[in-house]
């Protein structure tokens, strides 16, 4: 690598561009982004996004063309979240993954005659700048929203993705992923995580029907389920505002679930199992045979006589490294052409692999959803949802 000619910042015009920034319109970031460049003293840079479905990266520049996350040097950078450099016609490429916390945003590329410690650095903080814009302007943007779409979306779609959370979050302790499919076709399925303090919450549910009121279902009992925890409800209150919710506004229409509750500081975990497969617990790169099975509840939402009395809250402590998998029953239940089964067996050994060859959470999450989709030549005939957690105490 070279020192290259002058590495001056022009601090002022820096800072003039970041201020300009917080009011900048979605589309015009692709612009800030060159400009941020210069001022750091490298030539250009261009933010790319993942698509829904995590096989193609999308320019925001709309004259160029998207480039897939399986067979470039910018995937590789999203799929390993690490800095990759390639020859460019004219310098060298810098791509460094655009994240947000541990939610897996994109890539930046940033040109540059030459790369050194100063402009890998600066080229770092470009990366981290635009991530947070990018995630700060998302959620009132249908532009970025359409840019990394590459199908029409269903009605009842649109509707249950307005209130799924980033496929990914974490902390130094824990991290929770998920993946839903068909991407633009799901209705009854949905996921769920939130971190409040130490604690994190997961959830999976998965409403009977394919329409827009199972759609509505599902998000009733996600909207209540946040309104519980956010009142500071433990993990009774949380099924019981969900159960009396979809009660009183969705009679007649109910849901299966799993809610958890994991301390991120003793490992010890707290689930509800409302007519759902139970959680599957991996430790030690192997699945614990019914090592979270409990007698079954009746699902969530039942009313009158049908609804159970009182939830029976589950509490098991996890070892360092643990891994928790929930599911809705079409994981399991997908088949190919000659009508086998994906299985059990066939879904738990692909992500023990997967994490034994070192992919990270969300890469493993991301290539199993698509060997799904490939097993059963991307002819889903069920929603399919997958959350995986992991627990990773700091070490005193």
């Amino acid at each position: 690598m070279s020192s290259g000619p002058d590495t001056a910042v022009d601090e002022n015009r820096l800072e003039e561009l970041i201020i300009q920034a917080q009011t900048a319109l979605p589309v015009e970031l692709p612009a800030l982004a060159n400009q941020c460049a210069s001022a750091l003293g490298l030539d250009t840079a261009l933010i790319y996004l993942v698509d829904l479905q995590q096989r193609l990266l999308i320019p925001l520049d709309e004259a160029l063309e998207p480039l897939p996350v399986d067979r470039s040097s910018a995937g590789w950078a999203y799929r390993t979240v690490s800095p990759r450099v390639a020859e460019g016609d004219d310098g060298l490429i810098l791509w460094m993954p655009l994240v947000d916390g541990a939610e897996r945003l994109g890539v930046l590329a940033v040109r540059t005659a030459s790369l050194d410690a100063v402009r890998m650095r600066r080229s770092r903080m470009l990366a981290h700048l635009f991530a947070m814009l990018v995630t700060s302007k998302r959620a009132y943007s249908d532009w970025l929203a359409a840019r990394t779409r590459t199908a029409t979306m269903r009605l009842p779609t649109e509707m249950l993705r307005a209130f799924l959370p980033p496929r990914t979050i974490g902390s130094s302790r824990c991290v929770s992923t998920a993946v839903v499919e068909p991407a633009y076709d799901i209705a009854g399925d949905a996921f769920d995580h939130s971190v409040v303090k130490n604690v994190l919450h997961t959830m999976i549910l998965d409403a009977m029907g394919h329409d827009l009121t199972a759609g509505l279902t599902t998000s009733v009992a996600m909207a209540a389920a946040r309104n519980a925890r956010r009142g500071g409800g433990d993990t009774v209150d949380v099924v019981a505002s969900v159960d009396q919710a979809l009660a009183q506004w969705l009679p007649d229409h109910f849901c299966t679930g799993v809610l958890c509750r994991l301390d991120a500081e003793t490992g010890v975990l707290h689930w509800v199992n409302c007519g759902h497969p139970p959680p599957l617990l991996i430790r030690a790169e192997r699945v614990l045979a019914g090592a979270l099975d409990r007698p079954p509840q009746p699902p969530i939402g039942l009313a009158g006589p049908l609804a159970p009395a009182a939830r029976q809250v589950h509490e098991t402590t996890l070892e360092p490294g643990d891994c928790v998998l929930l599911y809705t029953d079409g994981v399991v239940e997908a088949r190919d052409a000659d009508g086998a089964e994906f299985g059990l067996d066939r879904f738990t050994d692909f992500i023990i692999r997967s994490s034994a060859a070192g992919q990270r959470p969300a890469e493993t999450l991301r290539l199993l959803i698509h060997a799904i989709l490939d097993y059963q030549r991307n002819q889903l005939r069920d929603d399919v949802t997958i959350l995986l957690f992991e627990w990773h105490p700091q070490r005193r």
